[in-house]
């Protein structure tokens, strides 16, 4: 079940960022400084796509930096919009922490569940 939750926040975040990133510049919802929205939003990505997907670190990798490097790549064709080298660089950071986030905590849920099984395993014993 929080796989699959984290699948659908993983790809509605993906439809999100990218909406945004190609919509018009007064469109663009702003809570604070770009760089900081850029990392977050990437992050949250990343850390779905984690949770979503544990045994798909390579295709999530490749997924969030593809992604971070494209939409960025798509400004240019926009008007009012423009890329950045850096807004794209800032974007791929902020998805290898999400992914690293990620494992982290699917690290710590595992050993959760080792410590369960260990503990479950001693009293039935």
């Amino acid at each position: 079940m929080t796989q699959t939750i984290s699948r659908i926040a993983g790809w509605l975040a993906l439809a999100f960022i990218a909406f945004v990133t190609l919509s018009p510049i007064y469109d663009r919802p702003s809570i604070g400084n770009p760089q900081l929205e850029h990392f977050a939003a990437f992050a949250i990505l990343g850390l779905a796509l984690m949770l979503g997907y544990p045994r798909r670190m390579l295709p999530i990798v490749l997924i969030v930096i593809g992604s971070a490097y494209m939409l960025e790549a798509m400004q240019l064709l926009t008007p009012d919009r423009h890329g950045r080298v850096l807004d794209a660089l800032v974007k791929a950071v902020g998805g290898l922490c999400g992914i690293g986030a990620g494992r982290l905590v699917l690290a710590a849920l595992q050993d959760q569940i080792d410590r369960f099984r260990k503990l479950r395993g001693q009293s039935a014993g």
